[in-house]
């Protein structure tokens, strides 16, 4: 597994080089991932038939799990391609497919013109585009960690997750604009913002394919197999002991749950809040992106925050007081919109929530040094996978119906079990940490 035995507190020219290309390259890939998500609220209406309020809570449940179905087969594809081939290949292709779906997007008719069809067409775009950012940002941050070392490694893989809430941001902001109605009058000016996006991502493709792959970002397999032809040593042997090293059942099922814990926070803050502003405030679909516009700054500024702070603190510890905060947090929020579903209010608790959020940040580099290089890619992407399509499913159906019996305080029952296994994982990689430094 990857070692690293100096301590690395700058960055020299190539590894600056490398983090710009994929910087810029998760923004492209996490614009135009998002920019349907933050317009769901407006495009839903379009692309689907119309539905009683709750069936329409149902619908716009699927149409974002939509993104995610997938996801296992694309991190079996990408996951292969990226160990076998590099990660390059990956990031690049990636790229390039988000630029079609969102032409394919702006340009097809809705369902008003063609019926279901319309709906089927933007569900398989959707697959596609979750498929593609799932594999382009774990491949960034395979490329960034296989390429530096502690302290500096911890902010330098975290700047992945900044660009990639900096494409949510703007995406937003571009949301905000094209669907508002004193800018735009017209009913298809949403369809711009789309070619916006594919227009970038076009962009971000090309400039892809000049990032060189570094010796821990190569084809390792095909390279030590040689080298160990060239000295006369058995390579259907190492292939056993090291190119097949299994990885042990604890770290993949603490993984699994680790990742289980961002969706249902990211669905809370962004979706759930922002049919509560439409349910209970009569918030318009513009005034719903505006709002989350606004919380998505404070969420990149958190973002930022933590970038900065891992340099200093582990990040397993910033993971744990993560979960304590956003618990604190979460436990006023029924009570205060039990009492007024005011817009400040829910302001305020997604603003917390998007702060406090328990997820694998910033400490993604510590979980994937324990996974054997040549599966890394693969089993990391595949493990994350089906973790978000297991909790996107549970965690958007099951609000919808919890919330209905139970009210706000239904929320618990989704996030206790997952706050729980998310820090019992937590405690188990704190125990992988400290026999490795023995």
């Amino acid at each position: 597994m990857l070692g690293y035995e100096k301590e690395q507190k700058s960055l020299n020219k190539e590894q600056k080089q490398a983090v710009g290309l994929l910087s810029i390259g998760t923004f492209l890939e996490y614009f135009d991932l998002m920019l349907y998500v933050h317009m769901a609220v407006l495009l839903n209406n379009l692309f689907f038939p119309e539905y009683d309020p709750f069936t329409f809570s149902l619908l716009t449940a699927f149409s974002f799990c939509s993104t995610y179905l997938l996801r296992p087969i694309g991190a079996l594809i990408f996951g292969y391609i990226g160990d076998q081939f590099g990660r390059k290949i990956v990031v690049v292709l990636t790229t390039l497919l988000m630029a079609i779906t969102c032409v394919i997007i702006g340009s097809m008719p809705t369902y008003a013109q063609v019926g279901i069809t319309a709906s089927w067409i933007l569900t398989i775009c959707r697959i596609i585009q979750g498929m593609s950012a799932t594999a382009e940002a774990r491949g960034a941050e395979l490329y960034l960690t296989e390429n530096s070392s502690p302290p500096i490694q911890y902010p330098l893989v975290t700047i992945i997750t900044v660009f990639s809430a900096v494409g949510t941001t703007v995406a937003l902001g571009i949301a905000s604009i094209f669907t508002n109605q004193n800018i735009y009058q017209h009913e298809s000016s949403w369809r711009i913002a789309f070619f916006v996006g594919a227009t970038i991502a076009f962009v971000g493709t090309i400039a892809r394919t000049s990032l060189k792959e570094a010796d821990a970002f190569s084809n390792k397999r095909n390279k030590l197999k040689l080298r160990l032809q060239e000295n006369n040593i058995m390579i259907e042997e190492i292939d056993k002991d090291i190119l097949d090293q299994k990885v042990p059942n604890a770290t993949s099922i603490w993984y699994f749950f680790i990742q289980c814990a961002r969706p249902p926070c990211f669905y809370f803050v962004y979706i759930y809040c922002g049919d509560i502003l439409k349910r209970e405030c009569g918030f318009t679909p513009n005034q719903i992106i505006n709002h989350n516009f606004w919380v998505s700054i404070i969420d990149l500024l958190g973002i930022i925050g933590l970038a900065f702070i891992s340099y200093k603190i582990h990040p397993l510890k910033i993971l744990k007081v993560k979960l304590y905060l956003f618990f604190t947090s979460l436990m006023f929020f029924p009570i205060m919109l039990s009492y007024s579903p005011n817009p400040s209010y829910i302001f305020i608790f997604q603003c917390l929530a998007a702060l406090f959020v328990f997820d694998h940040v910033p400490a993604a580099p510590i979980f994937y040094k324990y996974f054997p290089v040549f599966k890394r890619f693969t089993y990391t992407s595949m493990l994350s996978a089906i973790a978000k399509l297991f909790t996107y499913i549970i965690t958007s159906f099951g609000l919808v119906y919890i919330t209905n019996y139970l009210g706000y305080w239904g929320l618990f029952l989704i996030f206790i079990p997952i706050g729980v296994t998310f820090f019992m994982g937590v405690t188990y990689f704190e125990r992988m940490e400290k026999n490795r430094n023995l």
